[in-house]
This record gives structure tokens, sequence and C-alpha cells, in this order.
């Protein structure tokens, strides 16, 4: 990969720390109720909505974009016994994927924009938090609806402030003015408060287990969740004046 993407040598590093830090699976379970190796702000009650858009039938196919190492998809799966697909550019997460889910599922090696899937494989597209990387989010809105079966759903979790630049609402985002401009409706849900509680969370849990990433020398970890979660040492008014993060539906007819 001559051309790296957007923090991929500290993803590669990431999912490196995650295959045997016992401190951060700790953490994970204590801050997200889950341990998905969360580099965010997925916690189980935001992966749990998904449930409600993933067809309980015998070939139900799940496509997650950027999935890590693929234990989100594999909590769907025990769910609600879907195949199971994702991609990531991180190519250490796509082989503690494989190594962990071999059954009823595919994981690949690839980047937004250059991966491809046949015209209607799956019932359901997510991405939790990683539309960003998308070089054209117009052109690849229109990519993953070809890639979706008549009445599959697209889940979208997606936060600004950080990565993309904070606009004036959950219909001024990139993603949604590009749902526009392609004539395709969508829902979408304020979570933003809930999140500032969950950062709070993310917070006061990173605390409680900072012995035991000192302990196994991984304070890098411990610092980098400091830093993600300094907005919500202020009041929540001030947080979302920054802040704002919402989950997208969309239905294709």
């Amino acid at each position: 990969m001559d051309n790296k993407p957007l923090f991929y040598n500290e993803y590669e590093q990431f999912y490196k720390m995650t295959e045997c830090s016992k401190a951060f699976k700790s953490f994970c379970q204590s801050a997200f109720g889950e341990d998905f190796s969360q580099d965010g702000f997925s916690d189980i009650n935001q992966i749990n909505r998904m449930l409600d858009v993933v067809p309980k039938c015998v070939d139900t196919h799940v496509l997650d974009i950027g999935c890590g190492n693929g234990k989100m998809l594999g909590y769907l799966q025990k769910k609600t016994g879907a195949y199971i697909h994702g991609f990531d550019y991180s190519q250490n997460a796509i082989n503690t994927a494989k190594s962990l889910f071999a059954e009823k599922a595919e994981f690949r090696q690839g980047l937004i924009g250059e991966i491809d899937y046949p015209e209607g494989q799956f019932d359901v597209v997510t991405s939790m938090d990683s539309m960003y990387f998308a070089p054209d989010m117009k052109k690849f809105v229109s990519q993953i609806m070809r890639w979706l079966k008549k009445d599959g759903v697209l889940f979208v979790c997606y936060q600004e402030g950080d990565v993309m630049p904070k606009t004036e609402n959950a219909c001024t985002t990139v993603f949604a003015k590009s749902l526009d401009a392609l004539g395709i409706p969508y829902e979408v849900e304020d979570i933003t408060a809930e999140t500032y509680d969950l950062l709070k969370k993310k917070r006061e849990t990173a605390v409680k287990y900072k012995n035991d990433f000192e302990a196994e020398g991984n304070m890098e970890w411990f610092d980098l969740l400091m830093i993600q979660t300094d907005f919500v040492t202020e009041p929540y008014e001030l947080f979302a004046e920054k802040m704002a993060r919402y989950v997208y539906t969309v239905r294709k007819r």
C-alpha cells in the first residue's frame, strides 16, 4: 500500500495492541458493554440498534465498512445467524478477523473507493465511523447502494467535530448532503447527548484502568483515551457546539 490512508500506521499499531492487551479488553467491556476493540464511540446500545434492521433469515448477508478485527460483526452473527463480510485497510485487523471468524465469514483488506462487491449482495451495510475516509462521498454512497439488495439497509453512525468538521445539524453533514444530491431519502437520530454521557463513562473507565495500561507498557493508549475524551471536561452545552453524533438509516427502494 504505497499511498497510505489517514491514520494507517496508527491503526496498524492499535490492532496489534488489541490482540494482547488485557487492560484494553477490560476497558472496552466496562466502557462500552462489550469488547469490540473500539477506537471510538460505538457502545453496545448503538450496536444493538442494528439488530432491528438485520433480517432474521438463513441467507442474510451483512457488510461492515471499516470492520476492524471483526468483533462487532461476530456479535451480529451470534445474534442473527447472518453471513458476515468486512473490509478494512489495516492488515493487522483483517488478519485477526480471519483468525477469529471462519464460519459464514469473509474479510478483505481494502480501501474505500477501491474495493468492490457484486451488485445486490447485501441485506445490510454498516459503517461505524468509517464514511469519513471516502475520497468522494457521493460516489461511495452510490457504490454502497449498488451493493445492497432491494429493500436493503445502510446503517451509519457518523460523528462531526473531530475527523469531519462540525456543521449546523444532521441534514447538513457531508453524508446527508450526498444522500440529498442522489435523491435518496433517509431517517436520522441525533445521539449527541447520549454520546456525551458515553464519553464521560469512557474517560472515567480509562482512569480506572490506568495502572493496568501502565503495567503493560501501554500508556500511549491511555493517553490517547484522555485526548479522545477531553471534550467532556466542559459542560454539555459547550460540547454540543463543537461535536455532534448521528445515526442514519437509509433504505433502498
